[in-house]
C-alpha cells in the first residue's frame, strides 16, 4: 500500500495538476475565442463598474432578492462554497505537504474548525442530493451526471475525514483521499464544476448588460 500511495501522491498528482491547469486554460481560451468569433459586440457594453458591482452583490449573502426568499438554501449554499474552498487550502496537513515539497507555508485552520467545515461540505452534498430527488422542478432537470458530480465533490471530504481520524483502514483511506482529490481536480475544467471558472464572467456579462444597457439591477 505504501508503494501505491507514493504513486498516487507523486506522479499521479502531477498529472492531475497538469490536466487541471491545462484544462482550465483551454476552457478559458476557448471561451474567449468563441466570443471573438461570434459575439464581439459584447465588448461594446462590458463595464468594470457594473461587472464588479454585480459580482460583489452576488457573493454577499442575502443581498439578492432570491436569496432572501430562500434563506435556508442561501445559508447552505454559502456555507458549502466557503468550506469547499477554504478547507483544502488552509488545512494544516495540506500546508505541511506544501512546506515539505516547496518550502512554502501559510496560516492554517484550527483542526476543530476544519473538521466542522468538512462536515458542512458533506452535509450540504446530502442536502443537494435529497433536494434533487424531492423538489419536482429540480428533479426534472437532474441527470445521472449531477449525482456523479455530487459524489466527486463529497468523496475527498469523506475520505479525508476518515483518514484524519484514522477510521477504518488508514492507508486505504489515505490512498482514496488522494485519488478522489485528483479526480475532482481533473473534473473541474470538463464538468459543471467549471462554473468556478466561468461564474465571474457570467456575472460580469449580466451586470454590464443590465446596468449599462437596460439601466436596471440584475438582482
Amino acid at each position: 500500500m505504501h508503494a501505491v500511495y507514493q504513486f498516487v501522491a507523486g506522479p499521479l498528482a502531477w498529472i492531475a495538476f497538469v490536466v487541471f491547469i491545462g484544462g482550465c486554460l483551454y476552457r478559458l481560451a476557448s471561451m474567449i475565442r468563441l466570443v471573438n468569433q461570434k459575439e464581439r459586440f459584447i465588448y461594446s457594453f462590458m463595464s468594470w463598474k457594473y461587472s464588479l458591482r454585480s459580482i460583489a452583490h452576488w457573493v454577499t449573502p442575502f443581498a439578492a432578492v432570491n436569496m432572501r426568499r430562500h434563506p435556508f438554501m442561501t445559508i447552505v449554499t454559502f456555507s458549502f462554497h466557503v468550506s469547499l474552498l477554504l478547507v483544502p487550502v488552509l488545512l494544516l496537513s495540506h500546508i505541511i505537504l506544501w512546506d515539505e515539497g516547496w518550502g512554502i507555508s501559510w496560516w492554517s485552520l484550527p483542526d476543530g474548525l476544519a473538521d466542522l467545515m468538512t462536515l458542512v461540505v458533506i452535509g450540504a452534498c446530502i442536502f443537494f442530493l435529497v433536494r434533487r430527488q424531492v423538489r419536482p422542478e429540480v428533479a426534472y432537470v437532474t441527470s445521472a451526471s449531477d449525482y456523479v458530480i455530487l459524489a466527486i465533490v463529497a468523496a475527498p471530504f469523506v475520505t479525508g475525514l476518515f483518514a484524519y481520524h484514522q477510521w477504518f483502514d488508514y492507508p486505504l483511506m489515505m490512498v482514496l483521499h488522494v485519488v478522489s482529490g485528483e479526480i475532482m481536480l481533473v473534473a473541474i475544467p470538463f464538468t459543471r464544476l467549471s462554473h468556478m471558472l466561468f461564474s465571474p464572467f457570467t456575472r460580469a456579462y449580466m451586470g454590464s448588460e443590465f446596468g449599462g444597457v437596460r439601466k436596471a439591477r440584475d438582482w
